[in-house]
């Protein structure tokens, strides 16, 4: 996909949250991680993300909302796992903004409609991120999204 340069970013505060613990840590179901099992799936439909911390940061961004509206990328029916059917997945770049450094990130959207486990309510993002030493739940930090693929609601 033909990368667009970014104009105009949309600023939004956040909150570093307790998620479900499955996109980083062994499980069950998930003996690597949910991130590190896809990684290799989405490099395949053209996104490589293995520069990236694997796993998710859950940033609350409540009292708002969002919603993917046009992501720069979006999977549909990757089967990335046995346990369950195949998902659809989309993805917009975005930076986190953490003690005056700025991180080059993924917001990484599993669509409800073909997830069957751990759904995330619509004021909480999960991003893919460069590692960032020192952040951890509670941490304040900003977000810079898209306006033309995330729509920011109150």
């Amino acid at each position: 996909m033909k990368e667009e340069p970014i104009t105009s970013w949309s600023r939004i505060p956040g909150v570093i949250v307790r998620g479900h613990e499955v996109a980083s840590k062994r499980s069950e179901h998930y003996p690597e991680g949910t991130i590190a099992m896809q990684i290799p799936f989405f490099k395949e439909c053209g996104l490589d993300l293995s520069p990236y911390f694997r796993g998710t940061l859950n940033i609350s961004i409540s009292p708002y909302r969002f919603r993917v509206t046009k992501a720069e990328y979006k999977f549909e029916q990757v089967d990335w796992t046995p346990n369950h059917p195949p998902e659809d997945f989309s993805f917009s770049r975005c930076n986190i903004i953490f003690k005056g450094h700025n991180y080059e990130g993924w917001i990484y959207y599993p669509h409800p409609e073909t997830k069957i486990r751990h759904h995330q309510n619509d004021s909480l993002i999960e991003v893919i991120a460069q590692t960032i030493n020192g952040i951890n739940y509670g941490a304040e930090i900003e977000m810079l999204v898209n306006p033309l693929e995330i729509e920011l609601q109150l």
